[in-house]
């Protein structure tokens, strides 16, 4: 699998297809047609990958930066931005792939428009439902992954364990193994009469 999915909806993995917003060069997930098609099909919209074209991808950018923008505005409270808002909802309104059952099993046909139109209406259920009081960032400062934190006490802190839990976990115990070793040679060093 090449993409990662740790939002807990598509409505949050879309937008987190541009990872670690927060550096000064973040990661594109979805640098290509190709990548788009087969972001489609392992978020479980579709069975196979999705064909699509550069402005296909272009599309997709557009509509994703407009959902990170009302993400953000939803976890801080604030009033949705009015072009973000359009397009999400011009998008919502569309068609979206159908299921069909075939003698080989479950098959989704759909098209970049129509995949997108699925994203589009699940940010409406998330951001009008329960779960945004439950929103959260990963507490990576590199990380901008926003996830649904329905852990016992909203205690979770990060997007996934790995890698960003694992990362901090790791920088702690090697910060508390320097402190304890600076502890120790303190401790046995030569003492003053």
């Amino acid at each position: 699998m090449r993409h990662a999915f740790p939002g807990g909806t598509p409505a949050l993995d879309f937008p987190g297809t541009l990872r670690f917003r927060h550096r000064t060069e973040p990661r594109e997930d979805l640098d290509s047609p190709a990548s788009l098609g087969a972001w489609f099909r392992e978020a479980g919209i579709t069975v196979d990958d999705v064909p699509a074209g550069p402005a296909d991808l272009r599309e997709a950018l557009t509509l994703r930066e407009a959902v990170h923008q009302l993400v953000r505005a939803a976890m801080a409270g604030e009033d949705y931005d009015r072009e973000a808002l359009a397009l999400v909802n011009e998008y919502a309104r569309k068609s979206t792939p159908v299921p069909q059952l075939t003698p080989g099993g479950r098959q989704v046909e759909a098209t970049v428009e129509q995949g997108l139109a699925y994203v589009a209406r699940d940010v409406v259920l998330t951001l009008s439902g329960p779960d945004v009081p439950l929103l959260k960032e990963c507490g990576n400062p590199e990380c901008s992954q926003v996830f649904v934190d329905r852990s016992r006490g909203a205690r979770r802190e990060w997007c996934a364990m790995d890698p960003c839990g694992n990362k901090i976990k790791a920088a702690a115990y090697r910060a508390r193994k320097r402190a304890n070793g600076l502890l120790a040679a303190r401790r046995s060093g030569p003492r003053s009469a």
